[in-house]
């Protein structure tokens, strides 16, 4: 039996959403899977959702929640129908990125630093200010559009984070600096999730090697990685996990990552990233990932241009992407509403 199908006979039985760890452990003691994978749950994750996309509404399953699926007939409505961004895809428009000079999101801080006078800009100004002063080149037709994409995407980005974002949206276009905002309750906000982004990197350096890989394998399955598989023991200097990182059901990229989960003064160095490279296999592309980070040789050996080039994750972009993906946290933010100040009754 297929793991779609097996999966469908588990949640059918359950007559709720489960998580894929769950699915996994039922559907192997039920007998209805048999696999040598050492991780089954990212298999079923992976699979499951796999199926999501490709067939969106018209999948049997639904996802609710990070690794959490349910059957679509028994489910009135999931909480979650975002679309999931794989790694370095950005989810903005396609628009030119600048050619040279700063990108967009810095010109728009420096802009707004030397012309705001701690007052938002419009973002048809704030292009306009970019590119009389020579720190905004692009090629693009409309720069203004992309500006306010940008700023716009790092915000929500951010938020995801858990961080506390640099610029402030205030309505009709109008963009301020969150500096200007005084230590309010988005300033706490940030300082408890600057303390839960330590401890989340102090816990992964806790955790047995095994436990990350499979951390590691639960995360390519939420960014989009599909046939997720971990192929080795950690230590053994070879390729930890295997699989294939699908854009928009297109195209397919097969990616070899190696996972050190090293402490925050062990830096990679550039003979890990040339053994990654010489372990890869045929069309295949290299990624590392480390709980610390990468030292300036490793960084140049990686993106060599005669070379096939190798993808580097440190430990604070590792963090980052587990929160967004709701991987080892949870969210309790509240809303919070606040009067949009140019905002008019109409009467006196």
């Amino acid at each position: 039996m297929t793991v779609k199908a097996a999966a469908t006979e588990v949640l059918k039985k359950a007559q709720t959403p489960l998580h894929a760890k769950d699915i996994a452990e039922r559907i192997i003691a039920a007998g209805l899977w048999v696999t040598d994978g050492k991780t089954p749950e990212a298999t079923v994750s992976a699979s499951l959702y796999s199926e999501i996309k490709m067939n969106g509404d018209r999948s049997a399953f639904v996802k609710i929640a990070p690794q959490t699926f349910g059957l679509r007939d028994s489910v009135a409505e999931p909480h979650s129908s975002k679309k999931v961004v794989p790694m370095h895809v950005e989810s903005t428009p396609k628009t030119p990125f600048p050619t040279a000079g700063l990108s967009f999101t810095d010109c728009a801080q420096k802009v707004l630093e030397e012309f705001g006078g701690k007052k938002p800009m419009h973002y048809k100004m704030i292009t306009e200010r970019a590119l009389e002063k020579g720190w905004l080149v692009t090629e693009g037709k409309t720069p203004e559009a992309t500006m306010y994409a940008q700023v716009i995407t790092e915000i929500k980005r951010q938020q995801k984070q858990g961080k506390y974002p640099r610029f402030v949206r205030h309505g009709r276009g109008y963009v301020g600096l969150n500096q200007w905002m005084g230590r309010g309750l988005a300033f706490q906000i940030e300082q408890h999730n600057h303390q839960v982004r330590k401890a989340l990197r102090k816990r992964l350096l806790a955790i047995k090697p095994g436990e990350f890989e499979v951390l590691i394998s639960q995360l390519l399955a939420e960014m989009g990685f599909e046939m997720v598989e971990v192929t080795k023991l950690s230590g053994d200097g070879g390729i930890d996990v295997r699989g294939a990182l699908v854009v928009g059901n297109v195209i397919r990229i097969k990616m070899a990552v190696q996972v050190k989960k090293w402490k925050l003064k062990n830096n990679v160095q550039a003979p890990v990233v040339q053994q990654v490279r010489g372990s890869l296999g045929a069309h295949e592309q290299g990624l590392i990932i480390t709980t610390s980070d990468f030292s300036p040789g490793a960084v140049k050996e990686a993106i060599q241009a005669d070379k096939t080039p190798i993808a580097l994750m440190n430990g604070e972009q590792l963090v980052m992407l587990l929160m967004e993906y709701g991987i080892g946290v949870h969210r309790s933010t509240p809303d919070l509403f606040e009067i949009d100040e140019e905002f008019s009754t109409g009467g006196d």
